[in-house]
């Protein structure tokens, strides 16, 4: 019994505490280790290697069909993958499916005088599918339809929702690029712990922030260096409950009310890719820049390199982040294959 009041508790505190991560965190931290590299500052690249998981819009920009599979090495025994098939659809559209898993294990329960109760693990996941269409010649538009499910007890029953985006993709020029994309319409997710804890369980609604993103990408030294910088407006509704001791005819009795309140915070990113020869990039980014919340800058760093195996082309990208909170440093490595 007091493991299931650990796993409510904790339940409660990701509604009551304005400040605490909101939900669906691991779907934000990036997508392969080409964007993480570059700060994931990739709403508006048109180069056709962004994934579409970016900004939708940026679907029609694939050149040839492709298959990426992505692993993250990450301490506190976290693990991160990600699975993408993209093709274009030609005249004018582009296709893209992905799987985004993450998951943490080893985590040690606790009852309330600190004995050692078992062992626990959590699994979140992401299946996204992303269509973009060419309106214009330099104009791009599109839409996402995400399916989250979260595990974070056996006692519990796993959470589904349903997310939506919208992107658009404007070339100003041959070198300059603009994008917008509105990201996690509709996701939230709703626990309901009546069946494991009966007449002390509530349900609990955790909605995923709502964000706008806007950027651009510029090419320079005949294309070899591509520049990008993204700005990110973040809308998070959180439930705020407050309890209270209230008189009930003579009786004194613990009362809660429930307030839903919506925080802003924003934050920008700068991303780099110097492109020296068609086989090997290098890249580097800088975000949290204008972020609101505590951990400090993250920088981040990778590289690229391709070889031809047989008729197969593959590419080999790597990237590292220094995570904020001092969490450590975060690896990834990507394998992309070229049908």
């Amino acid at each position: 019994m007091k493991k299931l009041l650990i796993i409510a508790a904790v339940l409660a505190l990701a509604a009551t505490d304005a400040s605490a991560q909101a939900a669906g965190a691991f779907a934000r931290m990036g997508f392969g280790a080409r964007g993480v590299a570059m700060s994931n500052a990739l709403v508006a690249d048109g180069s056709g290697f962004a994934s579409p998981y970016y900004n939708p819009a940026l679907a029609p920009f694939i050149a040839r069909q492709s298959i990426d599979a992505s692993a993250a090495l990450m301490t506190l025994d976290r693990e991160l993958q990600f699975l993408q098939f993209a093709t274009p659809l030609r005249p004018r559209a582009g296709i893209a499916a992905g799987l985004i898993h993450a998951g943490v294990s080893d985590i040690d329960g606790r009852d309330g005088s600190g004995y050692h109760t078992g062992t626990f693990s959590t699994d979140e996941y992401a299946l996204f599918l992303s269509f973009g269409v060419r309106l214009a010649p330099r104009v791009t538009a599109g839409f996402g339809l995400q399916f989250f499910r979260a595990d974070i007890f056996e006692g519990l029953s796993p959470v589904n929702s349903i997310g939506l985006d919208v992107g658009l993709s404007v070339g100003v020029t041959e070198a300059l690029r603009l994008g917008v994309v509105v990201d996690d319409l509709l996701a939230r997710y709703s626990w309901d712990t009546s069946d494991l804890l009966g007449s002390s369980g509530r349900t609990t609604s955790d909605r995923f922030p709502t964000r706008l993103r806007l950027g651009g990408s510029y090419h320079l030294m005949g294309r070899k260096l591509l520049v990008t910088v993204e700005y990110e407006s973040r809308f998070t509704s959180s439930e705020v409950r407050t309890r209270d001791i209230r008189l009930i005819g003579d009786t004194p009795r613990e009362v809660f009310t429930s307030e839903r309140l919506t925080l802003h915070d924003s934050r920008l990113r700068l991303g780099a890719e110097y492109q020296p020869v068609a086989a090997f990039a290098v890249r580097g980014g800088l975000g949290r820049l204008a972020d609101s919340e505590l951990g400090g800058l993250r920088p981040s760093a990778g590289f690229m390199v391709e070889q031809a195996l047989g008729s197969l082309l593959a590419r080999a990208e790597y990237a590292f982040v220094l995570e904020p909170y001092a969490l450590g440093t975060m690896h990834l490595i990507t394998l992309r294959f070229f049908l």
